[in-house]
């Protein structure tokens, strides 16, 4: 808890973003990929994060996170 508030305060915005990369293969599959297929990184500090290339956005919130998950599970049941 105390780690969030210092991240809150003083931690990276995440305003510098790499290109979209999207994963082939199998071969490594970072977490944020795993989600879309796609991630970016943050120029900043280096963290991964999901892209969605039909949005052409940033997947940055929890909320997000699980409305892919939710729609993907849907797509695999379908």
């Amino acid at each position: 808890m105390v780690a969030r508030l210092f991240d809150a305060i003083f931690g990276c915005r995440h305003s510098h973003y790499s290109f979209p990369v999207t994963i082939r293969g199998r071969g490594r599959r970072p977490q944020a990929g795993a989600l879309t297929g796609t991630y970016v990184a943050c120029l900043d500090c280096g963290r991964e994060f999901p892209y969605d290339w039909q949005e052409m956005k940033v997947i940055t919130s929890q909320s997000e996170t699980r409305q892919y998950r939710a729609a993907l599970a849907h797509k695999q049941t379908a």
